[in-house]
This record gives C-alpha cells, structure tokens and sequence, in this order.
C-alpha cells in the first residue's frame, strides 16, 4: 500500500510539473479573431546633457497609426499566431515644442523627409509570427532602406511579450538579451537588462578606465492588458555616458515608446490553413523572413569635406608656435575623425604635400586615427633606413606607444621595422621600447595569446640575456617595464641585483610597476640584500630604489624595522632620503604608514640620533587634486651625493578613477661622476662613475626612450661651454588621450552613435645648469599641455539627425625648478613646483538636422580661470629658499 502510495505522487508531482511548462509556455498574449485593433504609436529620443531637463533636450518623434489584426493561427495550438501589423499617417515632428524660426520640421511632412518610396515602404504591411508570446519570424519586403525596417522593428518588439512572471532571454531589436518579467493583475513589466545584450556591433574605448568612458542604462516597458491583449505599452530606455576622469563631461539618451489601443472595429476573419510558409506565399509572394535584430545603418556625410580639404584648413594650427594651444588639440581631434574615413592614397597625398614644420604633429594624427589606411600610409611615407628622418620616426613610435586601442596589425609593424635596416640607433631603442607599450595594451584586451604577442613576448623575455653590451640590455629592460609582463618578475629580479647601476635601477623601477601580489618573498629577499649591501656594494640610486620598492609592497614588522635601523649608518644624504621616505609615509598615509608606525614604538629603531639626520635630500607626495571623480597626486623624490650634486630628482603624478591609477607622467633627472668638477670626495661604490646626466621619462604608462644631457667629461665640458641655457626637449606632440566609439541599439528601432575623444598638446622639457664661477646648479622640469575632451552623441536617422556635445577646453603648465648653492657647506637647496593659472571652458551644443538642409543650433559655454599656486614641499625646503633668496642669485 505504501509503495503504491509512493508511486501515486510521483505521478502526481510529474503531471503537476509538466502542466507548469505548458502554462509558463501559453502565457503570451492572443488576438481574437474577426477584430481589427487600432493604435497609436510614438517613438520619440530625447538628448540632452546628464543634467538637462526634458524641455531643454534636442531630439524628434515619429508618430503613426497603427492597425493589429489576426491572420492565423495554429489550429493545435492557439497561442501561434500571425499578426498583421500596418502603419499609416506617418509624422516626424519636434519632441519639444519650439517657436517657427528653430522648428526644423515646420512646413515638412513625412513624405517630404523621408522620401516617396521610403514612406511607402515604412506603411506597408508587415507580418509578425508570434509563438507564446515571443517572436519567430518577421516578414517584411526586400532592398527597405535599413533605418525604415529597423523602425519597423521597434515597434514588433512591443508585441513580444510574456504574461507570466519570470527571467529569460528574448531576441528583439536590441539583440539578444536578457529580461526579467513581472506579472500583476491586468499589468506586466518587462526590465531589459540592457548590459546582457549581444549584438554584432562592436566600438573601442581607451585602454585605461581611468580615460574611458562609463555609461549606465535602463530599460522597463509597462503593459497594460485587455481580453487577453496589449491595450497599452509604455516604453522608456535612459543611457547616461560620462567621462571617468571628469564625470561633468557626460550626456545621456532618453528613449521612449508608446502604444495606446484606440479602438477595436470588425476586421478581416483568419486565414485557414496549417503551415506558416502557405500562409505568408497565400498573402504575399514578394513576403522575406528577417530577423528582429536591426540592421546596420551606414549613413554618409552628405556635404562633409575630403581629407585634402580638411587638412588645407587645419593645417595653420599645426605650425610649431600653435601647438601649445587648445585650438590645435581641437583641429587635431577633428583631422583623426576625418582620416578615419578617408583611404590610404588621401592619407598619403596629404603627408607628401605638407611642409617639413607640420609634418610632426600630423605624423601624430596619421598614427592616432588606428585604421589600416592609415598604418599603411605611415609606413610607406617613413623611411625608417635614413638616419635623417629621426623626429618623424620617433613621433610614429610615440603615438604607436600611446595608441588608444591597438590591433595586433600595429604590432606587426613594428616588428617589420625591427626586423628591417635602421639608420638610427635611439630609432632602434624606441622600437623596440614601444613593442613593450603594445604587448601590454594589447593583452589587457584580452589578446596576449595573439601570434604577434607571443612572438615579441618570446623575444623581448630572451633579450637581456642574449647580450653583453650594456645598452641593449637596458633597452630590453626598458621594454620588460612597459610589457609587465608576470613571467617578467624573476628575470628583472636576476638583473635589479646582478646589474651595473643602471640596470639595476630600471630593472628596480619596473618591478615598482608590478601589482604588490606578484612581489613574492623571493623578490623581496632580493631587495633586502641590494638595500643592506650583504653580497656587493649598490650605488644609492639603487638601494634607495630598492627601499622604495619594500615600502611599496606590504612589508613585515623586521624589513621596515632593518630599513630605519639602517638610517644613521648610511652615506650622509642617503640618510636624510631614508628618514624623509619615512616621515613621507607616515604624512601621507601610505600603505606602509601602519607597520611604520608600529616600527617606531621600538625607542632603538626611533630615536633622536635617528631621526635628527640633516641633509638636502628629500621625498615629499601631496594632494594636486582630489574630488568625486578624480584624484591626482604628485611626489617629488630628491637624492643628492655627498658633495652635494644631484644624483636623482624623480617627479611623478598619478592618477586614480574608478578604483583604478592612471601613471600620468614621471620625470627623472640623474647625474653622476661630477664630483671631479668640485674637487669633491665620490660616495662609496661611485668612486669610478664616469660624468653623466640624463633624463627619463613616462607619459600615461608609457615608458619613453631616455635622453642623454651629456655623457663623459669631455662631453661636459663642450655642453658647458656651448650651451645656450635652452631646456632639452622630452616628450612634444599631440596625443590622442580618450578614445572612446560605441553604438547603442534603441529599442524603438532608432540608433544613437557615442564618440568621446580627448586631444593633448604636451611639451615636457628638462635640463640641468651647472655654474662653477658662481658655485651654483639649476635643474629643471617644465610641463605644459593643452587638452581638449569632446562627447558628441548622436541618433542619425540618415534623414533627421539629432546630436549633443559636451566639451572642455583647458591649457596649463606645471615647472619643477631645484636651485642648488655649494659656495657654502651644507649645501643650500631650494624646491619649488608651481603651476600658473590657467584658463577652463566647458561648452554644450545641441543640434537637429535635415537631410534638405535644415538645420537647428543651440550653444552655450562657461569660461573661468583657475588661479596659479605654488604645491607645498616640506617645511625644511621652505626655510632654505629663503635663504637661497635672501641671498640672492647672481645667475
């Protein structure tokens, strides 16, 4: 009896579950046969700035009739069905009311802006082949223009529809996505979750989040039921797009449907029949199945300018006494929009008639715009084999370095030139250099298994090496540091420990690039004996490097407590930098801030003899800006040799967005072996350093081929005596900082384009000053830059098109001056880092278009200037400028 009773319910809850499938599967709407439904229908875009009110947006709806009747319906099983769905009385007009002299549309009728045969085709019938409540099929006629199918499209997805509660993924317009019902009475809500959607187009952003570009999307459609069928649809779907770095620079898309049933009239009976296929050739002949999923919409500029005549009114702005400004990194934005859709051969006539003076800059935008036409103009323009031609070559490489999102096409490039003759060996440097800079961009998109990676990867892991000239290993290093590449970490350890000083340096500072969790205890044992010298004697730009790097990555209660044990025993000035590394952690908040303190309970690691070193080295990290959207620090990290020369200044600025950091700039000056010139005693392990001095520099993650001010003492000795004072130029161009492109797929069928670009003119220059008459040294690091940020979004319907701008516009220079005086001991030296006021102008531009001509303008900007000031340094660095001052200068 119990086993019977056993079986019954097994029975029972099997019959239950399946008659749940069935009912979950019926739950779609069904129209009654012999009715004719009569709706209206609107599908209107609305686009504005985030903040912008309804009234003030720009945009256009297209409203219509719309009649729903049945034509089939499958005699075993009711809930398949096919739908008639014709639309009449067509009508584009504004969204918002606006006086006769900016209404675009007044005096236009349908016809007469999407065109005879375009209207005709907009009301003729489509048949819709639903099946519980989600589409199968669509018929409709073929060569429709793509945007009138796809608003034919907008409007079926209103007729997919599930009546019951729960999760599943539908095909519509938007693509395949995933939606969420809920069911209450005579209403269902339908929430599309817009991020889920799978579509076959694809844009690009910036490689780093802390430049891209975020975006936030809705989408929830309100159904209204009567007898069975859709009575009402209200449809909003709401984008917001904003700029990481300065969330102000956003703009958003309002998109909204409606259908609202009118009435309900006898209509034609159903058509009898068994299979779809019979029914639709008994209807139409001419009737094609397409898929809900919009088309494409390839819309041409109509009116726009070629390339050639683009570049004859831009080109001024590219002459070298323009470039500092926020005009050219404007031009320069507009110039890589319109090379983006012109061919190789117009790219190359515009880089062969140009003269020499503006060729730099438009190399820049050549190489920024990323499109095959263009690459392959650029190399066929460059000779790398001609040793002349190195500024050219050497913009190519740059903006290849800081490409916004590279294909493994640009990779392949450079390994051409690799493989091929070059004339000059810093060409040969940066090449290799910057293949780093594209292994890793190019992997961060998920291509690191790409053929060219592997490759360069190989290659560039085997290069240090593979030879014994000291150059060459620093350059597969350099390229190591841009790469970051984890199978790196144990090769660049071997070096940081194994190499001369310079090697040892960058191979330190690469690894300072490196997530913390990928320095492992066996890197940290390596740093430890380079700090405390335990196998050989380190220059003090590497141990003090190597101290930095243990700070940096979580370090234990015993290597920070060795670390300030250390401080007292040091060189004279690798004291004072040790003690300030310190206090900067602590004044800073560092990571390390905690143990330090911890460290300091111990009156043997702190103590007055300790911490009461005197020197004119120093570290200091302040605040440049900090709000919602961003934050930019600045640190400033100065070592001096004991005779009191520099022996390096390293400034660097980060940027944090989005839980993310952004190496903005780092600029280091390092000098050596100048001891001789003051008759001064070297440090110990510098003894025998020969006379050097150079800079280094990263720009936006991207390590840039180092410069040398002189090397050897002859060498000195003729700069000293030649040089005219000027600053040695780094890093000068225009750089594509934000690249961002995507296309968001309307519901209503309607298609909005999203492009945010950001433009930068920069000039980082440096140099170092050396007066034995007047017993004296300046170094110097002079940043300045113009920028220029556009977010243009645009719904173009090939015959109205509506559009927003939001847009800043700022120029702005930051110097970093270290003035020395050794006519007396100790040494005075005086910091400064100051930033000049500078002007900022946001603008916001709306507009509507016709394909007849007419057009509508709005405009409006905000200017300020921002006042200078002068970045806080320690005290200590406060009270000796003014003694450096108060004394005076004879220079």
């Amino acid at each position: 009896m119990l086993r019977l009773n056993l079986i019954f319910i097994c029975i029972f809850f099997t019959q239950f579950s399946a008659a749940a499938k069935v009912s979950d599967q019926t739950a779609g709407p069904r129209l009654n046969n012999g009715k004719l439904y009569k709706y209206s229908y609107s599908a209107e875009v609305l686009l504005d700035r985030a903040k912008g009110t309804a009234e003030e947006s720009t945009g256009y709806r297209i409203s219509t009739s719309v009649n729903v009747n049945l034509v089939w319906r499958n005699p075993s099983n009711k809930d398949e069905q096919l739908i008639k769905i014709l639309m009449s009385d067509v009508k584009i007009e504004n969204v918002n009311k606006r006086d006769n002299k900016r209404n675009i549309f007044l005096g236009s009728s349908a016809k007469s802006i999407l065109g005879k045969d375009n209207l005709a085709a907009l009301e003729k019938p489509l048949i819709l082949h639903l099946n519980f409540g989600k589409v199968k099929s669509l018929y409709s006629y073929q060569k429709e223009h793509a945007v009138i199918t796809n608003i034919k499209r907008g409007l079926v997805s209103l007729f997919q529809l599930q009546l019951s509660s729960g999760r599943r993924e539908e095909e519509d317009v938007s693509g395949k996505c995933k939606v969420n019902y809920q069911s209450r009475q005579n209403q269902v809500t339908r929430i599309k979750e817009l991020d889920s959607c799978k579509t076959a187009d694809t844009g690009f952003t910036s490689h780093s989040k802390v430049l891209g570009v975020s975006s936030k999307s809705t989408s929830a459609t309100v159904f209204t039921l009567e007898d069975g069928f859709i009575k009402s649809a209200h449809s909003e779907e709401n984008h917001l797009l904003s700029l990481n770095v300065r969330q102000a620079i956003a703009a958003k898309i309002v998109s909204k449907q409606l259908l609202q049933l009118v009435k309900i009239e006898a209509g034609p009976k159903e058509t009898a029949g068994k299979e779809v296929k019979s029914i639709i050739k008994t209807l139409d002949p001419k009737y094609v199945s397409i898929p809900l999923a919009a088309e494409t919409v390839k819309s041409e500029c109509k009116g726009c300018p070629t390339l050639w005549e683009h570049w004859q009114s831009v080109s001024k702005e590219f002459e070298p006494k323009n470039l500092s400004n926020s005009t050219a990194a404007r031009k320069f934005l507009s110039l890589i929009r319109t090379m983006r859709k012109a061919r190789k051969e117009e790219i190359l006539q515009v880089l062969r008639s140009s003269s020499s003076s503006v060729l730099p800059p438009l190399v820049d935008a050549v190489t920024s715009t990323q499109t095959l036409a263009s690459l392959e103009a650029i190399l066929e323009f460059l000779d790398f084999s001609d040793e002349e031609g190195l500024v050219l070559q050497e913009r190519f490489l740059y903006a290849c370095g800081f490409a916004s999102h590279p294909n493994e096409e640009m990779l392949k490039a450079l390994m051409g030139i690799r493989n091929g003759k070059i004339g000059s060996n810093d060409i040969k440097e940066s090449v290799v250099i910057i293949m780093g800079a594209l292994v890793r961009k190019l992997c961060q998109k998920g291509g690191c298994e790409l053929p060219a990676v592997v490759e360069t990867k190989k290659w560039i892991l085997e290069g240090p090496d593979s030879t014994e000239v000291e150059s060459e290993i620093k350059m597969y290093l350099l390229s190591l540091k841009n790469a970051l590449l984890p199978e790196a970490v144990p090769l660049l350890t071997k070096y940081s420990e194994s190499g001369s000083g310079p090697i040892s340096s960058i191979a330190i500072t690469a690894l300072q690039k490196y997530d913390v969790s990928l320095i492992t205890q066996e890197v940290k044992k390596t740093l430890n004996r380079i700090y405390h010298q335990n196998h050989r004697v380190h220059e003090k730009t590497v141990r003090t490097a190597a101290a930095d790097l243990i700070f940096s990555s979580n370090p234990t209660y015993m290597e920070v407590k060795n670390l300030m044990l250390s401080i007292g025993s040091l060189p004279h000035e690798m004291n004072k930098y040790m003690l300030s590394k310190v206090q900067d952690i602590l004044h800073f908040e560092m990571p390390a801030s905690k143990v330090v303190r911890q460290v300091m309970r111990d009156m043997i690691a702190h103590n007055y003899d300790r911490f009461s070193k005197v020197g004119s080295s120093s570290a200091f990290s302040g605040y440049i800006t900090r709000d919602p959207d961003t934050t930019a620090t600045y640190s400033l990290d100065i070592l001096y040799s004991g005779s009191g020369i520099l022996r390096r200044s390293n400034m660097d600025i980060m940027t944090f967005s989005k839980d993310t950091q952004l190496h903005a700039s780092q600029v280091v000056i390092e000098a050596q072996g100048l001891e001789s010139l003051i008759a001064a005693t070297a440090d110990e392990g510098e003894e025998d350093l020969e006379s050097f001095s150079g800079m280094s520099a990263v720009l936006f993650d991207v390590q840039l081929r180092p410069v040398t001010f002189f090397k050897g003492y002859s060498d000195l000795m003729s700069k000293m005596f030649t040089a005219t004072g000027d600053p040695i130029n780094v890093v000068k161009g225009l750089i594509l900082l934000v690249d961002h492109s995507q296309v968001i797929q309307l519901q209503s069928g309607l298609r909005a384009s999203a492009e945010f670009q950001g433009g930068l003119a920069i000039d980082i220059s440096g140099g170092m000053e050396f007066s034995l008459w007047y017993r004296e040294s300046k170094t110097s690091v002079n940043n300045k830059g113009a920028m220029v940020v556009t977010g243009n979004v645009t719904v173009d319907m090939d015959f109205v098109r509506a559009g927003v701008e939001v847009s800043f516009e700022t120029e702005a220079a930051l110097d970093f001056i270290t003035t020395v005086k050794f006519s007396q001991y100790p040494f005075l030296v005086c910091m400064q880092m100051e930033k000049a006021q500078f002007p900022f102008r946001q603008f916001l531009t709306k507009y509507e278009s016709l394909a007849s001509g007419k057009h509508y303008i709005s405009r409006k900007g905000r200017r300020e200037i921002v006042p200078g000031s002068e970045f806080p340094l320690h005290q200590e660095n406060s009270n000796m400028c003014k003694k450096v001052f108060s004394e005076g200068s004879d220079w």
